[in-house]
């Protein structure tokens, strides 16, 4: 995929070209109009005559008095903006425009010089890998050719580092947009050897299915079993020399979910190649924490397998031997992803990390909680509280939730050591999964259990009305940021 590209000026251009827009920022203050870093009154006035109102996400586009090209303004919203309020705006107006655009949102230092270069790079994403020679331009998505950020040149760091956090998340979009006809287990294994090779300090393993089998990873094949292309296991570790706090990130990769033989009815199955946006963030997290050379261990777990139904897949009341010995009747088969990330939990437990993150869209439960913008977060303390604390610092919005000792009686079963759901339960569905995979989630070096965060993401992972911000439609991308910021803030510790 073609990126936007994105450079620093130190100044506003004395003059653009034609096809160039100036993008400024303003919002409501004192029952007016005032702009970010700017007196200018005739745009005001401008501003005034076409009802412009400063909220959040507005645009509009006028001609630029001083020259060729035009200005857009884009809204702050009706308070002193923020960091989160620039980064939306940068990216409401790459999402919206297409050509060469100047960003003069006069950042104030360079935390808000980073939050306008992610938001615009977030903004400017397209996918267009599946467009063919029948499409009609007419229809398709604008595109910003360039991108440049009116800010100090001190502030170079700040764009190098948006430019390597928004690569991760694209990342993840790319991999989310990609169809499960293209993308299966086999393909997803031998892309991350492809988009790892070359960084300083990174390692990949790959089980197969007849190694999955050796080592006891019963969740991941189980699931798996019913598709004619196999599961895999990937495990990709990030070393650097010194690193004193070893993190580890587990997620959900299921390529394409119907359900297996519990089928989804159809509408239900469409999207449903999004069932794998767990894997790709923690592996995007890894890729830029070892671009950014954080000073922390990493260890990411992509658990990989196609639900399908089949001759050959598992059915409701079927038991399945997790990693570990640990025993599960499936009673529904279309709460899978919870038995593969069993195997990955079990496994990430085996090395005794300082804590372990699992991300996953996992169940419909949050999204009837929640709705499709917000993460709900379960799980430990210190390790929620600081992807909590993450989430504020990134602007993505999450939610901690939590796991009542109720909700795991529920999940007793008369042949096995757990099932993998309640039959006819609706209520909590978010957090009886949070119970189940609690249950994997093995002990430290002192005997207690390994701090541990279950991230829900099966909403935000994917928006499917118009965008907002720096959101387009599709794929989001969501965790990144975040887990970003929690591998920082664990090199520190």
């Amino acid at each position: 995929m073609a990126r936007a590209s994105v450079s620093l000026s130190p100044a506003r251009p004395s003059s653009l070209d034609s096809d160039a827009v100036l993008v400024v920022a303003a919002w409501k203050k004192d029952g007016g109009i005032a702009l970010r870093g700017s007196d200018d009154a005739a745009l005001v006035a401008d501003l005034a005559a076409v009802g412009f109102s400063g909220k959040r996400d507005e645009l509009v586009r006028l001609p630029n008095r001083s020259g060729a090209g035009s200005v857009a303004v884009v809204g702050l919203g009706t308070a002193e903006p923020t960091v989160d309020d620039l980064r939306a705006a940068a990216g409401s107006a790459t999402r919206r425009l297409s050509g060469s655009l100047v960003l003069d949102l006069a950042p104030a230092a360079a935390t808000e010089t980073e939050a306008i270069a992610e938001g615009a790079l977030l903004g400017a994403y397209r996918y267009d890998d599946y467009r063919g020679a029948g499409r009609d331009d007419s229809e398709s998505d604008a595109e910003a050719a360039s991108i440049v950020v009116v800010a100090p040149e001190s502030d170079q760091d700040a764009i190098d580092r948006a430019v390597i956090t928004t690569d991760a998340v694209s990342l993840v979009k790319d991999l989310v947009n990609i169809p499960a006809l293209d993308l299966y287990p086999a393909v997803f294994a031998d892309r991350v050897a492809d988009e790892v090779s070359g960084l300083a300090d990174v390692s990949v393993r790959t089980w197969d299915e007849a190694q999955l089998a050796a080592d006891g990873f019963g969740g991941i094949l189980g699931v798996g079993q019913g598709s004619t292309r196999p599961p895999r296991l990937v495990r990709v570790e990030y070393a650097p020399e010194g690193a004193s706090a070893h993190l580890a990130l587990v997620g959900k990769g299921i390529t394409f979910d119907t359900g297996g033989l519990s089928l989804k009815p159809p509408v239900s199955m469409i999207g449903m190649k999004d069932d794998m946006a767990g894997s790709a963030t923690v592996l995007a997290t890894l890729i830029a924490a070892a671009r950014r050379r954080i000073p922390v261990r990493l260890t990411a777990w992509l658990c990989l397998a196609e639900n399908m139904p089949s001759g050959v897949a598992i059915r409701p009341g079927d038991v399945l031997t997790i990693r570990g010995g640990r025993t599960v009747e499936v009673l529904n088969t279309d709460a899978e992803g919870r038995l593969v990330m069993a195997d990955g939990l079990v496994a990430a437990s085996e090395e005794q990390p300082d804590a372990i993150i699992d991300v996953a869209t996992l169940t419909g439960a949050q999204v009837v909680a929640l709705g499709n913008r917000y993460v709900g977060v379960m799980g430990d303390d210190p390790v929620v509280p600081r992807v909590i604390d993450a989430a504020a610092e990134t602007g993505e919005t999450m939610w901690r939730m939590p796991i009542p000792v109720e909700m795991r009686p529920m999940l007793a079963s008369d042949i096995a050591d757990i099932a993998n759901v309640k039959p006819g339960n609706t209520a909590g569905g978010m957090l009886v999964a949070a119970a189940f995979l609690a249950d994997f989630v093995g002990t430290g070096p002192d005997g207690e259990r390994i701090p541990w965060a279950h991230l829900d993401i099966a909403g935000p992972a994917l928006n499917k009305e118009g965008g907002y911000g720096y959101v387009g439609k599709g794929p989001t991308g969501v965790g990144v940021r975040t887990l970003l910021r929690v591998a920082e803030a664990y090199s520190r510790a």
